[in-house]
């Protein structure tokens, strides 16, 4: 005799359910605070030879304010912030009289000397060059106006000021194309991830029914 089997009820892990949910949500906040969905770009840079350095006789173009970023002793991020300081006041002022002359070592970080570059190029220093270990920098004379234009708009402070800001909204707007981009390449992962949540959270509430149903 063929004895008939017992119907067993269904076991539904609930613990299980909320580390399906929470797992993939640390797993995102873990990677936005280690910067895994920053963007990385580059800068072009180029070393001047001795020939050119000497031609120009960039050594003496100006009275060069020193800055040494070889003595680990001192604060990098106060020196990093007087630089840029003095290097936005000699754009901004059109000095062609003073200059920043900054020093590098084998104590220098490599991060430092990414910062003064960055410097340079946020601060839209006109010219700086690498020569050994020390960098010249130096600002241009103000361009002579140009009689064909008829209308002028906006000081010098406030087109640096405009440029700047122009420049932020363009990051901001290559960091969204980046979301976007990387969005559309998951797209199917994240959609497969909420099918399963909404399942389990369909399966569960159903089976909290049936449970509070068999006990009645």
């Amino acid at each position: 005799m063929i004895e008939k089997r017992k119907k067993r009820k269904k076991i539904f892990y609930v613990p299980g359910m909320i580390s399906l949910v929470l797992i993939p949500l640390f797993c995102f906040y873990h990677f936005y605070k280690i910067d895994a969905f920053k963007v990385y770009g580059s800068v072009d840079f180029s070393v001047s030879n001795k020939e050119d350095f000497e031609k120009y006789k960039v050594r003496d173009l100006r009275k060069y304010k020193a800055f040494n970023f070889n003595d680990t002793r001192l604060n990098e991020e106060h020196k990093l912030k007087e630089l840029r300081f003095y290097a936005r006041n000699l754009v901004g002022k059109f000095d062609t009289i003073n200059g920043a002359k900054i020093y590098f070592g084998p104590n220098t970080d490599y991060d430092t000397f990414i910062c003064v570059v960055n410097i340079m190029n946020e601060e839209k220093m006109p010219t700086y060059a690498l020569f050994s270990n020390t960098m010249y920098a130096f600002a241009h004379a103000k361009p002579k106006p140009d009689k064909r234009r008829i209308f002028v708009c906006g000081t010098t402070e406030a087109s640096i000021r405009n440029s700047r800001l122009m420049e932020e909204e363009s990051q901001k707007n290559k960091l969204q194309i980046f979301q976007k981009s990387f969005l559309k390449q998951q797209w199917l992962i994240i959609l497969g991830y909420l099918g399963i949540v909404l399942i389990n959270i369909f399966a569960l509430v159903k089976f909290n029914k049936n449970k509070n149903y068999n006990q009645k």
